[in-house]
Formats: C-alpha cells, sequence, structure tokens
C-alpha cells in the first residue's frame, strides 16, 4: 500500500514539475525552498539535537491559528524546542515576522521516506502536530516507528476532502492508526475521522483555536495611537470603507461592481482590496486601474495620513486581520468561487458585519452559525453579493445589529486553544495527567 502511494507521489511530482518550475522562473518560488523540502535544514538549525515539538501550519490561516497554542506548549514544555513548518512561501514570511515563541521556522519536507528520515534526524521531535488536515503516510509512518507522538491539531474534514479520502480508505485507515490523538473541530469532522478508520478512543472535540487566535479588540483610541497597521489608514469615522479580503480571481470583478453603485450613492468610500496571493498583486491593480478608479498600493501609503485614492491594494502579507477593524463593512473572499471560502472570524472580533458567498466548505460550521444567528449575511451570486453590500453600507442599523452579534459569538466560542492543550498533555505528560476535555458546541 505504501509502496502504491510512493509510486503515485513520485509520479504527481513528476507531472507538477513544470508547473513548478514556472512558478520558480515567473514568481520566484520553490527555489530558496528546495533545500529544505528535501530534508537539508542548515547545520544550525538543531546542532545540539535536542528534543523538540514540531507543529506543521500550510499557510498563512493555519499559522495565524497556531500562534496561541505555540504560546501554551512554551509554558507547558520549556525543556523541548518548538519548531514550525510551513508549506507555502506566504505562511513561511508570515511566521519568520509574527511567530516570536517558536526556535525556528523551516518549510515542510516532501512526503518521501528518505526524505522525511533526514528531516526528523534533525529536528528529532517528540510530539509532531499537524494543523486541519495535514495527513502525511510515510512521516506518519517513520514518527510512529521512532516513538514520536502525534496529534491532528484543529483538526477538520470538509465536505469536498472528505469524499477523496474515502475513495482511498484501505490507506487512510493504516495511516491515522500512526495518529495518536485528533483534536477536531466539530462532531461532523470527528465522525468523518472514525469514518476513515481513526480509534473512536482517540478522537475528541476541542473546537476551532481560529476562535482564540483572534486578539480582543481594543478601544478605538488605543488603536489609532498603538497599531502600526491602521497608522497608514487614518480614516475619518464618515467616510465609508468597504474591505474586501483574500480575494481570489474572478471575485474581484464582482467586487468592483459593486463598489461602483457604492460610490454612485456614497462618492467618498474607500476600497481596501486583500488579493489572497501575492503573485496577483501586480494583476488586480491594473484591473481596477482599467476599471477608472484612482488606486494605490497598500506599501506606497504614507503614514499618518488618509488614503485619497479610491481603491487601496493590500500588498503586504500578514495585516488584513487588523485592517479589518477600520471597515464599515467586510466581504471575505475565496466564497463567492468555488474554493472553499476564508476565515470570517477576523472582521467579526471587530464587531464588523461581515458577507461571504455560498461556497465556504473550510468553515461550514463557522458559516452555518453565522447565518443562523444572523451574524452574518451569506449570498449565493455576484449579483446577490453587489445588492447586499450596497444595502448594508446604507444601513448603520443593521449593520450594527449583525456585528454585534458577528463579535458575540466569537466571544461565546473561545476556548478551543485550552481543550486541545489538555489533551495534549494527557498524550505527553509533563505535570501528571490531563482533565477531561470537553466537547465543543456552537453557543448561541
Amino acid at each position: 500500500m505504501y509502496f502504491l502511494y510512493s509510486l503515485f507521489a513520485l509520479a504527481l511530482f513528476v507531472v507538477v514539475s513544470p508547473w513548478l518550475l514556472y512558478q520558480a522562473i515567473r514568481h520566484g518560488k520553490y527555489v530558496d525552498s528546495l533545500a529544505q523540502r528535501l530534508g537539508s535544514l542548515p547545520v544550525s538549525f538543531n546542532m545540539d539535537a535536542e528534543p523538540s515539538i514540531w507543529i506543521h501550519a500550510v499557510s498563512v490561516g493555519e499559522t495565524l491559528s497556531v500562534r496561541p497554542l505555540i504560546r501554551e506548549l512554551r509554558q507547558h514544555y520549556p525543556r523541548l524546542r518548538i519548531f514550525l513548518s510551513t508549506t507555502t512561501m506566504t505562511g513561511q514570511q508570515l511566521a519568520r515576522r509574527n511567530v516570536p515563541d517558536v526556535d525556528a521556522v523551516f518549510y515542510f519536507p516532501l512526503d518521501f521516506a528518505f526524505v522525511v528520515r533526514r528531516t526528523l534526524d534533525l529536528v528529532r521531535p517528540r510530539l509532531f502536530l499537524m494543523m486541519e488536515t495535514e495527513i502525511w503516510p510515510h512521516l506518519l509512518r517513520e514518527c510512529h516507528r521512532r516513538g514520536v507522538k502525534t496529534a491532528i491539531v484543529n483538526g477538520r474534514l470538509s465536505s469536498r476532502s472528505y469524499p477523496r479520502y474515502r475513495l482511498v480508505r484501505p490507506l487512510m485507515r493504516r495511516v491515522l492508526a500512526h495518529v495518536d490523538r485528533f483534536c477536531v473541530q466539530s462532531e461532523e469532522s470527528a465522525r468523518r475521522f472514525v469514518d476513515l478508520g481513526a480509534d473512536p478512543a482517540r478522537v475528541t472535540v476541542t473546537g476551532s483555536l481560529k476562535f482564540d487566535s483572534l486578539d480582543a479588540p481594543v478601544a478605538a483610541a488605543d488603536v489609532r495611537v498603538r497599531d502600526r497597521v491602521v497608522r497608514y489608514f487614518r480614516v475619518p469615522a464618515s467616510r465609508p470603507v468597504l474591505v474586501a479580503g483574500s480575494t481570489m480571481r474572478g471575485e474581484e470583478a464582482a467586487v468592483l461592481r459593486a463598489f461602483r453603485k457604492l460610490k454612485a450613492a456614497q462618492p467618498g468610500a474607500l476600497l481596501i482590496l486583500a488579493p489572497r496571493h501575492p503573485e496577483r498583486f501586480d494583476d488586480v491593480e491594473q484591473i481596477c486601474r482599467e476599471e477608472g478608479f484612482r488606486t494605490v498600493r497598500r506599501s506606497e501609503l504614507p503614514v499618518d495620513a488618509e488614503p485619497r485614492a479610491d481603491i487601496v491594494v493590500l500588498d503586504t502579507i500578514g495585516e488584513l486581520a487588523r485592517i479589518y477593524q477600520v471597515a464599515t463593512v467586510a466581504f471575505v473572499g475565496g466564497s463567492l468561487v468555488p474554493t472553499g471560502g476564508h476565515n470570517i472570524l477576523e472582521p467579526a472580533v471587530f464587531g464588523k458585519p461581515v458577507v461571504f458567498g455560498p461556497h465556504m466548505q473550510n468553515f461550514a460550521e463557522i458559516a452555518e452559525a453565522f447565518v443562523a444567528h444572523e451574524a452574518g449575511v451569506q449570498v449565493r451570486s455576484a449579483g446577490e453579493l453587489e445588492a447586499a453590500l450596497v444595502d448594508l453600507m446604507a444601513d448603520p442599523v443593521r449593520r450594527a445589529r449583525l456585528g454585534a452579534a458577528a463579535r458575540a459569538l466569537v466571544e461565546a466560542n473561545r476556548g478551543a486553544k485550552d481543550r486541545t492543550v489538555t489533551a495534549l498533555l494527557a498524550l505527553l505528560p509533563v505535570d501528571g495527567p490531563g482533565a477531561k476535555v470537553r466537547p465543543f458546541r456552537v453557543v448561541s
């Protein structure tokens, strides 16, 4: 079974190699990270071969979610080094800048047996944590052989990925047997993991770390003084601001149509447009200019000044979550096109009314809770998006009601971090057995 998986992985690598080469030449991706992806880390990485906790977070969203958990692990396991790996370049950049509690950051290795062995020889983990849906057969089997404890943290199986895993259920049953603990977001994900072969005794519903990863908002006056990011957006309270975050190809056109209607009604309106992928910054800026809007990049803004353009293209990494606090209304992208959606909690924690599309498979439980508690607006099409954004911008009472419900929902569902730590302490004890882990539920 593992031999067939290895052949498939090798064949897939050969097939995608031309695309990887194109990305390397066109956008500079993968060039600097190739050695680490092949299991070659700097000699200074773990020179004294100290034991560690290895945490893997794919990209920006997972890296942001795991930060509060890392702080807790540092307190409970002071004798272990903590290493963080990412798959994407944007996740790597964010981790190096915004996750100070780790000893080192590196790129996740390719899942070939000889590669993961080289990486494990250097990292020397006692505990390996995978964020969300990171299931790598060779790495998990090698951890099992070496006695490394393993856990899936903030685990989920979306309605899109679950059927794919079921197609290879015999392999998944063997792979999941090498996972010592599943800390999952919801009862539905727990059921799906068990159906794929996970031992029910090892599955614990701890809730979503995304609720705990959000910093509590501070007073508006303190934000203007202390927040470095917000200092580039000195927007008066009377100026309408639409923040369209994590947009994907095909969504900007709908946002721009809605913004044009908004400008007709409120000429001073500002759009902050944040493409999900950095390689699209140039294209999105060009689209905005071709539509006739005065457009500037965030990196070109002067500090402590109000943006005078119609549109600001956010061309920085890791700032979007904090910029939501200046929004009048927020649209969270990746949801109008079928890519699974992005994190609607980031604007919600600031009490902002949030709009999102129909494709929210990656945040299904959270999206359902927002709709059920009237804490957000879910639209079904680009036309509905335009209408929803324009209507909300014109209705301060509804904005306030939606924003208050969104923030209340976030605050009511914090606690996954503590439940997850309890489960991990039971898996890798420090000062005795952990307490019983309570199940997660969405609180109204």
